[in-house]
């Protein structure tokens, strides 16, 4: 009893890092919010536009200002006070042939924080240089989906790839792999702006991370060690317990849904519902590759994603511990026999899919938002690139989110944003349709 009261009280301990609130003043004296408006022109060179009329309004709708843009393309109002508040562009005062790329973000959502000013970008595109055919659709605009598609499907890839060894090595099916997604996202906000002091108040002054926030990359790298001794500490104190009894798969999925629903909640209750954003790289001028904008932040979470990734599957292949993951997720009764240890091989799965899961979150929030529910949010599209790539297969897992990521950006061109992920559901029935097992699942014969 004294081991696992430790084990609850160190998980308690690491809730704590969200629960207790945190107050800090920011050296401005004033909140406002801005934005840059440009456009490429003929040439590929980005101009400012001038004139462009943007609407500010509050949480609860009542108008703060309208402004236009100046002679560099800039707009700023200053804002009353810290709080949510929502951008609209006036599409009519754009240029002839001026369009907003995605109409989706617009109007944008800013959080602005005690003495931040607070940037967005809205990305504009010009129909004329792209030959727009009879539906409507652009080499450009398809060009442009491609590209955040295969970036949004790197990230769930990392998620995805720690899902699948889990189910592979103990045929366990975790419902609870969103919130190890939230975790890292909301670890890296929490250091991000505050430091261990947030939590421990006899550290301020001390130097960064303890007494005060750090850059935003070291704390991915903070949220990604947390993200594995959660990982650690699940299956440490839940789930390698409920193996040793014999308790059966379905029952130990109960319990990751009735884990997620606990965990998805605390985050609700110390975060809050409203999304936000790291100080860091929030808002960026996209550079333009090619017939394709983004962002230099977006460049360089894409290519470290890879990069990872191909970390992963070199691990996977050239390890010893990486071929006894593959030996127990193939068949875990002869690798046993063959001398694997195979509770220490789950163990490290777990720390190292959690981890993954974490960074994953961090980047997804990086490109896009602070939300306390974004690993639930995704964590349908998780389940997809897995099953869509083969359930218990990594590499699979790699595959079939790619595709997803594409298949929900490219589905945009015919439906609408709303039902954007509609679009990787329906590739995904197709492509079961015809190879049940997945892409590079394995047939098995049943009976």
């Amino acid at each position: 009893m004294p081991g696992r009261a430790r084990i609850v009280m160190l998980f308690i301990t690491s809730i704590l890092f969200l629960v207790i609130p945190i107050a800090g003043a920011l050296a401005q004296e004033s909140e406002s919010v801005t934005t840059t408006i440009t456009v490429a022109d003929e040439t590929g060179e980005r101009v400012p536009l001038e004139g462009v009329s943007i609407t500010v309004t509050d949480s609860a709708g009542a108008e703060v200002g309208t402004g236009t843009t100046d002679a560099t393309g800039v707009f700023m109002l200053p804002v009353p006070g810290a709080g949510t508040y929502t951008m609209l562009l006036d599409e009519a005062t754009l240029p002839e042939g001026v369009v907003v790329a995605n109409p989706e973000r617009n109007p944008a959502t800013v959080i602005v924080e005690v003495g931040q000013t607070r940037a967005t970008i809205f990305a504009l595109s010009s129909g004329e240089d792209d030959g727009r055919g009879p539906a409507g659709v652009t080499v450009r605009q398809v060009s442009q989906l491609t590209v955040e598609g295969i970036k949004f499907g790197l990230f769930i890839a990392m998620a995805a790839i720690g899902l699948s060894l889990i189910f592979g090595t103990t045929g366990l099916v975790n419902f609870a792999h969103g919130e190890l997604i939230g975790w890292g996202m909301l670890m890296a906000y929490f250091f991000n702006f505050y430091g261990l002091a947030g939590v421990f108040g006899w550290m301020a002054g001390w130097p960064a991370p303890f007494g005060d926030g750090v850059n935003v990359i070291f704390a991915a790298l903070l949220a990604t060690i947390l993200g594995g001794a959660l990982g650690w500490l699940l299956d440490a104190a839940i789930f390698s317990k409920l193996r040793a009894r014999g308790v059966g798969l379905i029952s130990q999925m109960v319990v990751t849904i009735g884990l997620s629903l606990v965990l998805r909640y605390v985050f609700l209750f110390a975060f809050g519902g409203s999304p936000r954003f790291y100080q860091q790289y929030t808002a960026q001028t996209a550079i333009q590759i090619g017939i394709v904008d983004i962002t230099p932040k977006d460049l360089v979470l894409s290519v470290l994603s890879a990069l990872i990734l191909v970390g992963v599957g070199l691990f996977l292949v050239l390890t010893r511990w990486g071929k006894a993951m593959r030996a127990v997720s193939d068949n875990r009764d002869l690798a046993e026999s063959s001398g694997i240890d195979v509770q220490r091989v789950i163990r490290l799965v777990w720390v190292m899919g959690a981890a993954l899961a974490a960074l994953g979150g961090t980047f997804d929030a990086l490109a896009e938002q602070v939300r306390w529910d974004l690993g639930f949010r995704i964590l349908l599209l998780v389940f997809a690139g897995v099953v869509l790539g083969g359930l218990g297969t990594a590499f699979g897992a790699l595959v079939g989110s790619l595709i997803v990521g594409v298949g929900i950006q490219l589905s945009t061109i015919w439906l609408p944003t709303e039902l954007k992920n509609v679009g990787a559901l329906v590739v995904l029935i197709l492509v079961l349709i015809v190879r049940p097992q997945g892409l590079l699942g394995r047939k098995e014969r049943v009976g």
